[in-house]
C-alpha cells in the first residue's frame, strides 16, 4: 500500500510540471507565430534558442531565412498543436498550422529547455505520409 501511495504522489506531483511545460511550450511557439505575423522579428528572435542565435549572428538575417525558407511561418494561421513527445530538456511539438493561401502543414519544433525557459531549437516540416494506391 505504502508503495502504491508514493506512485500516486509522484504521478500528482509530476502532472502539473509536465502540463505547465507543456503550456509554457505551446505559449513560447503561439507567440514567436504572432511576432511573424506582426512582422516583428526582433520579437520571434528572442525566442530562439542559443544555437540558433549564434548560426544567423542577428534578427534581420533570422527573419530573412524565416521569410524564404519557412513561408508557412512567416504567414501563418490556425495553429493547433499536436502530440509533445520527449522528456528533460528537448521534446519535440508538433504544431499544424495553415499558410496565407489556406494549405495546412505539420511542423516539428525542436524546444530545448535552457536556464532563461524553454527556447526554439529548430522547426522543420513533417513529410505527408505516402499514400498507397
Amino acid at each position: 500500500m505504502r508503495f502504491l501511495t508514493t506512485i500516486l504522489a509522484f504521478v500528482i506531483w509530476f502532472a502539473p510540471v509536465q502540463a505547465q511545460d507543456n503550456a509554457a511550450i505551446e505559449g513560447i511557439i503561439e507567440e514567436q507565430l504572432q511576432a511573424f505575423t506582426d512582422r516583428d522579428v526582433d520579437a520571434a528572435w528572442q525566442f530562439a534558442s542559443p544555437m540558433i542565435q549564434s548560426m544567423f549572428g542577428n534578427s534581420a538575417r533570422f527573419g530573412q531565412m524565416v521569410e524564404q525558407g519557412y513561408p508557412m511561418v512567416w504567414d501563418n494561421r490556425d495553429a493547433q498543436f499536436m502530440e509533445l513527445s520527449g522528456d528533460g530538456k528537448l521534446v519535440l511539438q508538433k504544431v499544424y498550422i495553415r499558410d496565407a493561401q489556406g494549405a495546412g502543414w505539420v511542423l516539428s519544433y525542436a524546444m530545448l529547455l535552457t536556464d532563461a525557459g524553454w527556447k526554439i531549437n529548430g522547426v522543420s516540416v513533417v513529410p505527408a505520409p505516402e499514400i498507397a494506391a
